[in-house]
């Protein structure tokens, strides 16, 4: 005899959630596989060039390219796993703050970023994701988002050290702009449940 049960409710989301960061992870390693064994790591000049014209489209590419394997494997976890804190109460966060992050992040490394630079990595992504999820416990002052934030504060506040100068070749600026974005898009999103709330 054949049975079925039904999906609770938070079951449903999770799968989606599951697909939508493993969809965004498969795009960073196929762009990073085919700049590598097909366009010879050529694919990285189309980051965030500061101050450069050009440069402007790196605000859109940026966070899909990566200087190697080494540094796609370094943001692939915190990608995954932040990622999936932000979208733990509503999907729809995932991308608020994907796009806020990028945009402020980008915008902040192309205006202060280093002259002769090219800014590349998800990790703008992840600040921002990491700002947000911080933050969003003291915007939406309600008992999960406190909760979560002190969790994220344990979990990952040594990343904290990422937004201030320290190694050469990883673009601080990013992290910085990236955590801007994510506190940003964490007062949008307050506001935003408080109005319909």
């Amino acid at each position: 005899m054949s049975s079925y049960y039904r999906k609770s409710a938070r079951q449903k989301p999770v799968l989606k959630e599951f697909k939508i960061l493993l969809a965004s992870i498969a795009v960073f390693w196929a762009i990073e596989i085919l700049d590598f064994f097909v366009f010879n790591n050529s694919l990285d000049q189309y980051g965030i060039q500061p101050r450069e014209t050009i440069g402007l489209l790196g605000i859109l590419f940026a966070p899909l390219l990566h200087g190697g394997f080494g540094h796609l494997m370094a943001n692939t976890i915190p990608f995954l796993t932040l990622g999936w804190l932000t979208m733990i109460q509503e999907t729809s966060d995932f991308f608020i703050v994907s796009l806020v992050s990028a945009l402020v992040g980008g915008i902040g490394v192309w205006v202060f970023g280093g002259a002769n630079s090219v800014h590349i990595g998800a990790s703008i992504l992840i600040y921002g994701y990491l700002g947000f999820l911080l933050l969003r416990g003291y915007f939406q002052k309600n008992f999960p988002s406190i909760a979560l934030s002190v969790f994220v504060a344990i979990a990952y506040g040594g990343f904290i050290y990422g937004v201030f100068p320290s190694q050469t070749g990883v673009s601080w600026q990013g992290h910085l702009f990236g955590f801007i974005g994510g506190a940003i898009a964490a007062r949008m999103i307050a506001k935003e449940k408080k109005f319909h709330g």
